[in-house]
């Protein structure tokens, strides 16, 4: 509208209002040929994608990250109860092992202990250690078989190694055995490549004998091997004391005296054989043949003469 009194529009403001329209329209029907002729949009869309790729990855980072981190939470979570599942089976698997081997070795300790009386023919006991008391003064193990199991005062001892001590005191379901290794104990041995008879005696110590009173010409030398010799009827023959461990003269110097390793082992194991008092076992050996007979002895006037005449029909009277 125009007013009274303003001055006419002139021709080339009104051009110049006008010509971004006619711009912006020339340039949208050359657009449209373009892209109807050469394809241009999917092109210009896949430039402008290209471009602003990084822009949507940077919008969708939070949310990714918040997957990985409820994946990763999960998994450690997952992986942690597997680790503390797999570490109680483990410390199941160990307790078992632990348990497995023990019994193992019980059962080569009890193999050993079975085999301590080697080829002798003795009825023997087993009796666990209960208490043990090693001190200088008393050198005794407690066990746990009793009068009431046929466990008698004077009993002999033994283990694996060899002889270990006696039965001094019984009660009804315990007995004390005295080591040989205690100093008021005494057990008659005997040199195993020499056969000589010595007395070996304790010293308090759990890890050494004493055998005194050693003529100066006997024959014993470091490295013998110490036996029971039967002496006495207390200890049966033939079961390892100890081996010598050396050999010098006395303080007087008149006789030698040794120092003995014990043979048992007396500060270790849990379980000991008694040696069971008892009728010999005469059916050993091979079985008699069917039918057969015990000789007929011989009457002394069915020999020769010159057989008789020859010497004394009896042996002469022998003296210990």
């Amino acid at each position: 509208m125009i007013h009274s009194g303003s001055p006419a529009p002139k021709l080339s403001e009104a051009a110049a209002g006008t010509l971004p329209l006619l711009a912006c329209i020339t340039l949208s029907a050359v657009l449209m040929v373009a892209d109807h002729r050469g394809d241009l949009s999917p092109k210009v869309r896949a430039a402008l994608s290209t471009a602003i790729e990084p822009m949507w990855r940077f919008a969708a980072l939070p949310a990714a990250l918040w997957r990985w981190a409820d994946t990763a939470l999960s998994r450690q979570q997952v992986l942690a109860d597997e680790t503390v599942t797999l570490r109680r089976e483990l410390q199941l698997r160990d307790a078992q092992l632990a348990r497995l081997e023990a019994v193992a070795r019980e059962n080569q300790r009890l193999r050993a202990l079975l085999g301590g009386k080697g080829d002798f023919r003795l009825a023997v006991q087993m009796a666990g250690i209960v208490d043990v008391d090693l001190d200088p003064w008393r050198q005794r193990v407690r066990l746990d078989r009793g009068s009431a199991e046929g466990v008698e005062v004077g009993q002999a001892v033994i283990d694996a190694g060899g002889m270990l001590g006696q039965v001094v005191q019984v009660s009804e379901h315990g007995a004390t055995a005295l080591l040989l290794t205690d100093a008021s104990h005494s057990v008659p041995v005997q040199v195993v490549r020499t056969g000589l008879r010595l007395v070996a005696v304790g010293t308090g110590r759990s890890d050494s004998l004493r055998v005194p009173n050693i003529p100066q010409s006997a024959d014993i030398r470091e490295g013998d091997l110490l036996v029971t010799s039967g002496i006495g009827g207390r200890f049966p023959a033939g079961f390892a004391v100890g081996t010598v461990r050396a050999v010098g003269p006395e303080d007087t110097r008149l006789f030698l005296v040794a120092e003995v390793t014990p043979a048992a082992q007396l500060d270790r194991g849990l379980e000991v054989l008694l040696v069971m008092r008892g009728e010999i076992d005469i059916d050993v050996g091979p079985p008699i043949p069917e039918g057969y007979r015990d000789p007929e002895p011989i009457a002394p006037e069915a020999l020769p003469e010159a057989t008789v005449a020859d010497g004394p029909t009896s042996a002469p009277e022998r003296r210990e």
